[in-house]
């Protein structure tokens, strides 16, 4: 491994180990041994899951990443995106940056039903996403973290909050630093490493059209675009096309976490 990688990899596994923590908990209030005699067993269960649901689905692992991130710009990391529509519930779901976006859910769902089996009641779905991310990046090649666990699962959703809170792929820089800043985390140092999980994974077209066509209301494409990529995204998210047509990340190792995120805005070809 380069020094260089290596660096990115602490980089994002100090990071990702601070997002972890719910808002005003303390560091003692977790622990990496949470589960070590009650559910010995739970970073394998979750492990293997991923590793079935990656041969049908070689996205899967950034969409749990995704899951577990927008989880946690909601009232910390409490599970909350997974709470479905009830009388008293208005599921996260819903909200505009998971409507028909958020995926993962049946695996989730598995991963749940197979901890139960091994150990049950004793595993919150919280630390089951929070597990559930650190083994996707690692599966695709990313850096392994001591995943802090021991956090309760919400009764309640904020369908409103999710709206205001998540980033967006549209936001502007002060926009999205001021909801980092928001949960706690750096504007500087936190943003820029947190946003280079955007490595791996697929985004949709309507999540970018504007900067292809008419950026910021100009009527001209993102002058930040490479002008090969960008007709290269013109060909698959044309004028009146299909909004959910799927795009990868990062157009030459889309399953793999690494540090091409970075590279390709140098070459000014990032997609988000």
């Amino acid at each position: 491994m380069s020094e260089t990688m290596s660096s990115f990899q602490c980089i994002v596994a100090t990071l990702f180990f601070a997002l972890l923590l719910p808002p005003g908990s303390l560091a003692f209030e977790l622990s990496p041994s949470f589960y070590d005699e009650t559910c010995p067993e739970v970073f394998s269960i979750i492990r293997g899951i991923i590793e079935d649901a990656l041969l049908s689905d070689p996205r899967i692992g950034a969409s749990l990443l995704r899951l577990h991130f927008h989880d946690c710009f909601v009232n910390g990391c409490d599970a909350s995106i997974l709470l479905d529509n009830s009388a008293t519930i208005e599921s996260e779901k819903e909200a505009t940056p998971n409507n028909n976006s958020a995926r993962g859910f049946e695996v989730v769902d598995a991963m749940k039903i197979a901890v139960e089996y091994e150990c049950p009641g004793i595993v919150s779905c919280a630390d089951i996403l929070a597990i559930a991310a650190q083994e996707s990046v690692n599966q695709a090649g990313g850096p392994s973290w001591l995943v802090l666990l021991g956090r309760r699962d919400s009764k309640t959703a904020n369908r409103t909050l999710a709206d205001i809170a998540i980033p967006a792929p549209t936001g502007t820089l002060d926009v999205l630093k001021s909801k980092f800043a928001a949960v706690g985390l750096n504007t500087t140092s936190d943003l820029v490493a947190l946003s280079g999980a955007h490595t791996f994974g697929r985004a949709q077209c309507k999540t970018f059209i504007d900067r292809l066509y008419n950026f910021n209301g100009t009527g001209n494409p993102d002058h930040t675009l490479n002008a090969t990529y960008l007709e290269t995204l013109r060909k698959v998210c044309p004028q009146g096309g299909h909004g959910s047509v799927l795009v990868n990340l990062d157009p030459t190792t889309p399953n793999t976490f690494d540090k091409n995120y970075y590279t390709n805005l140098q070459d000014q070809e990032g997609l988000l």
